[in-house]
């Protein structure tokens, strides 16, 4: 490994760890924001299910590229670009708002734009980790990385709500804008080391669309990570129907009232941050397929279900605890498994796959998620609706009624991924099934010298 006096290791990890909790709280905080601003223009789910949208499509569509140019690249160059744009794209909304230019169409170019850079941030990061630490501390680092996103969720809706009245919206924005210089200066900071050429990535070198392609290659010649994969494809298509309908149903159900939404984000931030000590402390479990398929049966039945069921204050903060509380578990302990699997010198390109496979339903479920609720779930289930004296008993009539529905529908819809991945032994199985690639690299070694 080449010498160098900047940090490495443990300690570079936490350094970066550290500036991204910085940024993401002020990236939150405009999100937060956002919605709600969103919210007042239109009153309708449609522009914030559209939002939701423009952020996944970038990431479906061009993560195969993005991967293979990490795995060309100098991976913390990659991730510093990534957050050098995202703050001049915060700049530029900033600008617009500021001379009352800002329409809603700006916002769905600017996510666009933002996310297409994006794209280059988790391969690279996810990667740099398999570089940076050794596999024992996967869990925990994955762990704390869940941690990290879940702590700016509880203090992002909190501060936002309490500063949007005097600060307004440009304010919240120039404190994004000053937060994710952290996230910079503490990737010009650490030293983060390149991975050494495998088989692997010989087989995979080519062009850059050869290489782009690899990453499927990889992933349908294993059928365990084929496997997982499904089921978060599956359990994302159900969780997106229900989770971008979220803000919407709380303030439909709530008179527009901010300060509950605020509340119930917080309470999901929060479990999601228990969940992420929790993981961080603990590392996952022996087998941690099981962190990731009971996560899923789990954390949807009792988040994104009883979130629907729930009609008052309490039961959605109890709902948005337990949902987020195992988020961290699911994530992590997927992603431990894909860092000890997947030779480092092809993780940004099969991660990036990976990524596309698990969001390819995405901007479909955002799509569908807004005209169903406006059009069909909400008429419905109104007082007289054609679902109304059939669900009447589950969640009630009136404003917000048709998305809770569907809310408790995509709860049970993700619930079953992750049943249906115990039930096929090579998802179940897949930590036994596939070697770790340290192993695979001994291996080649003894064959080499033989």
């Amino acid at each position: 490994m080449r010498q160098t006096s900047r940090p490495m290791g443990m300690r570079a990890f936490v350094i970066i760890w550290i500036g991204q909790i910085i940024s993401m709280l002020g990236t939150s905080m405009t999100h937060f924001g956002l919605t709600i601003w969103i919210y007042e223009q239109t009153g309708e789910a449609t522009p914030l299910a559209l939002m939701g949208f423009f952020f996944f499509a970038p990431m479906v569509v061009l993560s195969p590229v993005a991967g293979a140019i990490v795995d060309r690249s100098n991976r913390r160059l990659m991730m510093m670009i990534s957050d050098l744009a995202a703050g001049l794209v915060t700049i530029v909304q900033l600008a617009l708002l500021a001379t009352g230019s800002l329409q809603i169409w700006h916002l769905y170019v600017t996510a666009v734009i933002s996310t297409s850079f994006q794209t280059f941030q988790w391969p690279a990061f996810s990667a740099a980790i398999a570089m940076m630490l050794s596999k024992e501390q996967y869990g925990r680092a994955n762990g704390m990385l869940e941690l990290a996103g879940s702590a700016a969720g509880i203090f992002a809706p909190m501060l936002a709500g309490a500063l949007l009245p005097i600060i307004g919206l440009t304010g919240i924005m120039t404190i994004d804008i000053v937060t994710f210089s952290f996230a910079v200066g503490a990737l010009l900071f650490v030293f983060i080391p390149q991975p050494e050429r495998t088989t692997a990535g010989r087989t995979g070198a080519g062009s850059i669309w050869k290489e782009s392609a690899y990453g499927f290659r990889h992933i349908l010649q294993r059928p365990s990570l084929l496997g997982l994969q499904l089921v978060f494809t599956v359990g994302n298509f159900f969780a997106g129907l229900g989770f971008t309908l979220l803000p919407a149903m709380i303030l439909a159900r709530t008179g527009n009232n901010e300060i509950m939404l605020g509340g119930v984000q917080s309470a999901g931030a929060i479990g999601g941050v228990i969940g992420g000590l929790t993981m961080s402390a603990w590392g996952g479990p022996k087998r941690r397929v099981h962190g990731v398929l009971a996560g899923w049966i789990l954390g949807s039945l009792l988040g994104e279900s009883l979130l629907g069921l729930g009609q008052s204050l309490p039961v959605w903060l109890v709902a948005s605890f337990l949902g987020m509380f195992f988020s961290p578990i699911i994530n992590a302990s997927n992603q431990a498994i894909w860092q000890a699997k997947v030779e480092p010198d092809v993780q940004g390109r099969v991660f990036a796959t990976r990524r596309l496979i698990a969001w390819s339903v995405s901007p479909i479920s955002t799509l569908l998620a807004g005209p169903l609720a406006d059009h069909v779930f909400e008429p419905a289930m109104q007082s007289g609706g054609r679902l109304a004296d059939t669900f009447n008993w589950l969640v009630g009539t009136g404003p917000g009624a048709g998305m809770a529905l569907l809310l408790v529908f995509s709860g049970l819809g993700a619930a079953l991924a992750g049943l249906t991945g115990y039930l096929v032994p090579v998802v179940r199985n897949a930590e036994a099934i596939l070697p770790d690639f340290d192993a695979m690299a001994e291996e080649a070694a003894v064959e080499a010298v033989a």
